[in-house]
């Protein structure tokens, strides 16, 4: 995971005053975290022993809505129930081991990052479905902002560049669309928040408590942060034309903290602290250990998620990579930055070939279909359902396959849907090396796709460096794990953590030559450029 010479950071110890052992407890080596892992398609609860491994889980997919083209929703409440639910089953299985539930010490939460809920203060009601991150229906408004005075100033306060990928850009549509939502803002009564805030509002009883608050990592996604304070900035907030008299925002609080989260409200693990909350990237991050400057990892989920740590100052990127908060584990600790490249698509396009097109009957499938043939035939499949986010931020753009012949097989495109994500996983590199005057010697990776051994020696032929997988692939949330059970004294040190996950990794070498590699990538950047405009400026304002 390193590429850099940096000085290390501080390493991460539990926030001091936070958390006593008590005489007379348990041995702690008997603790427990749980982990709420809530995701763009699923759910799942996770209980981590102190050696970091998962000895219980349940996982609960739950529905997606396509009401339009380039549209993506998901019920509020749906989501809640999903994560009720995986926490009981969970439970139950951990409590059927022999476990007991008073020695889960914790509970952390990660979950998706932009998706966007809004609700009335009085009812705790969500005033329309959640926007999900991928959703792309803001395209005119995008085009609109971008002509905004003072456009050019935003990405050097928050790090995000304007695009439909930001939760700012879903709220607007929300505003400007929905009656309910308007009269709540007018009102003063429109409750705004990200995934980890709506639950961790309904988790501790919805409107009899109130609890209304984010944490850093997720809180820097909405485009209403300044990254170098990690408070609501009053030039973002006026550049989206929000009164702050009118809309109730979450208070930002550190990734790791002993009562700003709450506590469980009811079920079977009622009056469990939540001591953690960050976005799922920044949980990858974590679970992967990655406290140095130059160290950094690739999530292969829906999306695909590049995370680069550079420390304690925010570095923002003069080449279409993102800056946000790694993490903050609170205590007089200082934030720690990042710089991320996101991919729209990555196991989605897996979905697509399989669902819409119907390839293999399952997804995990899909490599046994690419493998029937040696190579691509040719065949590049730019994944580009939600236009290109990083490095290219193209939104006109559209899915495209080049390079189709009479020769072109099922196994072609099912490879060419694989290699799309490690082509964008290679121009994410070079970005990064140009913004940190630094090159990666090997890339730690975690997430479904990872899952397939073609899928990461593709990655490996194609970036030129080993790729680093662990055996337990459940980083994301022991993420979460590891943010929460620090500041109730499960892990004191840095040294404690820094051996989980370590055995039997498994490492893939580049098998082909640098020539066909770079042959490879020259295809697809020329693929890339032919998928740029598909979308015209009558196209987007359909959906705004």
């Amino acid at each position: 995971m390193s590429g850099s010479t940096q000085e290390p950071n501080a390493e991460p110890k539990a926030p001091e005053g936070q958390a006593v052992r008590r005489q007379g407890e348990k041995n702690f080596k008997d603790w427990f975290v749980g982990s709420i892992d809530q995701g763009t398609t699923s759910t799942r609860f996770l209980l981590f022993n102190r050696q970091g491994n998962p000895v219980a889980s349940h996982q609960i997919e739950f529905k997606q809505f396509y009401p339009h083209s380039g549209w993506m929703e998901q019920d509020p409440w749906e989501i809640v129930q999903s994560v009720q639910t995986c926490i009981e089953e969970a439970t139950k299985v951990f409590t059927e081991l022999g476990n007991s539930i008073s020695d889960i010490k914790a509970i952390g939460i990660t979950s998706q990052r932009e998706t966007t809920v809004l609700w009335h203060r009085d009812t705790g009601e969500p005033l329309y479905k959640a926007i999900a991150w991928p959703d792309t229906r803001t395209h005119s408004i995008v085009r609109e902002l971008k002509g905004r005075k003072g456009a050019d100033r935003l990405q050097d306060i928050c790090g995000l560049p304007l695009s439909t990928y930001p939760s700012a850009l879903k709220l607007t549509w929300l505003l400007r669309n929905i009656e309910k939502v308007r009269e709540a803002y007018n009102q003063g009564q429109l409750m705004f928040g990200t995934i980890d805030t709506w639950l961790l509002y309904s988790l501790n009883g919805g409107k009899e408590r109130n609890l209304h608050v984010t944490d850093s990592t997720n809180a820097s996604r909405t485009m209403f942060v300044d990254l170098h304070t990690l408070e609501y900035s009053p030039e973002l907030l006026k550049f989206f034309q929000l009164d702050q008299e009118k809309i109730i925002l979450p208070k930002i609080v550190p990734c790791s903290d002993l009562n700003a989260f709450g506590a469980l409200a009811s079920g079977t693990l009622k009056g469990k602290k939540i001591t953690g909350c960050l976005g799922d990237q920044s949980a990858a991050l974590v679970g992967q250990l990655g406290f140095e400057p130059g160290m950094a990892k690739n999530t292969y989920g829906t999306g695909c998620f590049l995370l680069y740590n550079v420390g304690e100052r925010p570095v923002f990127s003069k080449h279409g990579l993102l800056a946000t908060v790694a993490y903050h584990f609170g205590g007089g600790q200082k934030p720690v930055y990042a710089l991320e490249g996101s991919i729209a698509v990555a196991g989605s396009a897996v979905k697509f070939v399989v669902n819409n097109l119907g390839f293999v009957e399952s997804s995990d499938k899909i490599s046994d279909c690419a493998a029937t043939v040696q190579d691509n035939g040719g065949c590049y499949f730019v994944t580009a359902f939600s236009g290109l986010f990083a490095p290219y931020w193209i939104d006109d753009a559209r899915g495209t396959m080049f390079g189709i012949t009479a020769y072109t097989e099922r196994g072609h495109i099912a490879r060419a849907a694989i290699e799309a994500t490690c082509f964008q996983t290679k121009a994410i590199l070079e970005a990064m090396e140009k913004d940190s005057g630094h090159r990666l010697t090997e890339l730690a990776v975690d997430g479904g796709m990872s899952n397939s051994d073609l899928c990461m020696q593709t990655q490996a032929d194609i970036i030129g460096i080993p790729v680093d997988r662990p055996i337990m692939r459940e980083t994301t949330a022991l993420g979460a794990a590891i943010v929460a059970g620090f500041v109730v004294d499960v892990w004191r040190e840095f040294d404690e953590i820094k051996e989980i996950n370590k055995e039997d990794r498994t490492v893939f070498k580049p098998q082909i030559s640098k020539m066909a590699s770079d042959t490879m990538y020259k295809r697809w950047v020329k693929a890339v450029e032919m998928s740029k405009g598909w979308l015209d400026s009558e196209d987007s304002t359909k959906s705004s």
